[in-house]
């Protein structure tokens, strides 16, 4: 079994069924893909399997996912999903110590090898933590988004199969 598909359910656990949520600026989604991103697909009755693929196609194989050490793959598809693909690298290069310009390269690369996984993923969650609070939706839906990051905490120290 490959990393993405060890990983992808968890991710889809986070984002859960089909919502329309007045506040979200993302509109109407299923499965974390939303209207906004996806304007000419008909999000209600988008299936598992084809979220699965958008996610492997446009947001995996765009993070590099299969570069990535398993522990920190996960934790940026989530962010991925969850913040945009440019804000979740943005973030691992913060997390690593380099210029956060949205530009995985060979820089990047060799700033998180020289980094113990276990570190990177704690950076990354701090990270993740303060971009939620800039959020004007926090209030509304801060809550859920702190829930997701304690299981993301949970998930890195308890299971080690990724």
């Amino acid at each position: 079994m490959d990393k993405f598909t060890k990983i992808i359910d968890r991710v889809l656990d986070h984002e859960g069924g089909y919502v329309f949520h007045a506040d979200d600026p993302g509109g109407e989604t299923k499965f974390g893909i939303s209207k906004r991103a996806y304007p000419n697909l008909d999000i209600k009755n988008l299936t598992r399997e084809q979220a699965i693929e958008i996610y492997r196609q446009d947001y995996w194989n765009r993070i590099n996912g299969d570069k990535l050490p398993e522990e920190i793959a996960y934790q940026v598809l989530d962010a991925a999903v969850n913040h945009g693909i440019g804000n979740a690298i943005r973030m691992l290069q913060r997390a690593v110590n380099v210029a956060d310009d949205g530009y995985w390269g060979p820089r990047s690369e060799r700033a998180l090898a020289s980094k113990h996984p276990a570190d990177v993923v704690l950076l990354y969650i701090a990270e993740r933590l303060e971009f939620y609070t800039k959020l004007s939706t926090f209030s509304t839906f801060g809550k859920g988004w702190v829930r997701r990051i304690a299981a993301n905490l949970r998930y890195a120290a308890l299971d080690n199969d990724v």
